[in-house]
Parts: C-alpha cells; sequence; structure tokens
C-alpha cells in the first residue's frame, strides 16, 4: 500500500486497483470540529482534482477534492453519525474508497507532503 496525497490536503491509501480516500490530520486540525460530512454517492464516477465530497466544521463548509479518477466502491457509513471520527484519526477515518482508474502525478509521498506543510 502506498499513500499519496493532493496540495488540497486529501490522501489516498492506494492498494491493488483501489484507494481509500480521506483528509490529512493537517488538514482535520486546520478545519477544527467537524460536525458533518457529506459522503459521495456509490457508483459516482470521479475525476482526480475535481469536487469529491464536502465536510462542515464549526469553522466552515470545505470541499474535498477527489486524490484520484475511478468509482466510488464504498463509503464510511461511520462518519454519517460520527463525523468527529476524522478528528481522532484523520488517517483512519476514511471517507470513501474508490476503483482507481487514474492516479494523476502531481501527488506527494508522504515527505514530500511533510515538507509541503511546514
Amino acid at each position: 500500500m502506498k499513500i499519496l496525497y493532493r496540495e488540497s490536503h486529501e490522501w489516498a491509501a492506494i492498494e491493488g486497483n483501489t484507494a481509500k480516500v480521506g483528509i490529512s490530520d493537517h488538514a482535520q486540525s486546520e478545519l477544527g470540529d467537524l460536525v458533518f460530512v457529506n459522503l459521495p454517492e456509490v457508483g459516482t464516477e470521479v475525476t482526480a482534482g475535481e469536487v469529491l465530497c464536502d465536510v462542515e466544521s464549526v469553522k466552515a463548509v470545505s470541499d474535498l477534492y477527489a486524490p484520484v479518477s475511478g468509482k466510488i466502491v464504498k463509503v464510511n457509513e461511520e462518519l454519517e453519525s460520527s463525523p468527529e471520527l476524522i478528528n481522532q484519526d484523520a488517517m483512519g477515518a476514511w471517507i470513501c474508497e474508490i476503483e482507481v482508474t487514474e492516479v494523476p502525478e502531481d501527488l506527494m509521498d508522504e515527505t514530500a507532503y511533510e515538507e509541503f506543510i511546514k
């Protein structure tokens, strides 16, 4: 499994042809306490860089962008009743799973992302 990041702070944990997608720990700390996650629809085709879904925090509503292209095959329904799981464990509380058709070249590995957020 490899984890790649977008500059907009979404991550994709890619294993084989599927990727679990979520937001980075840095992003959740910037957003503050999450109160709602508007999950994407299973079966939806997504394109890397386009809006995937949105999250609502006590501060604002923020769009999340797809880090990879493909079809949404699963969503983390636990987040509907417990969006704070992202605040507690941003890397463990994935938002959706995507059957990957394309991985953009501009995604960063963990080392590059750590440098990016400094």
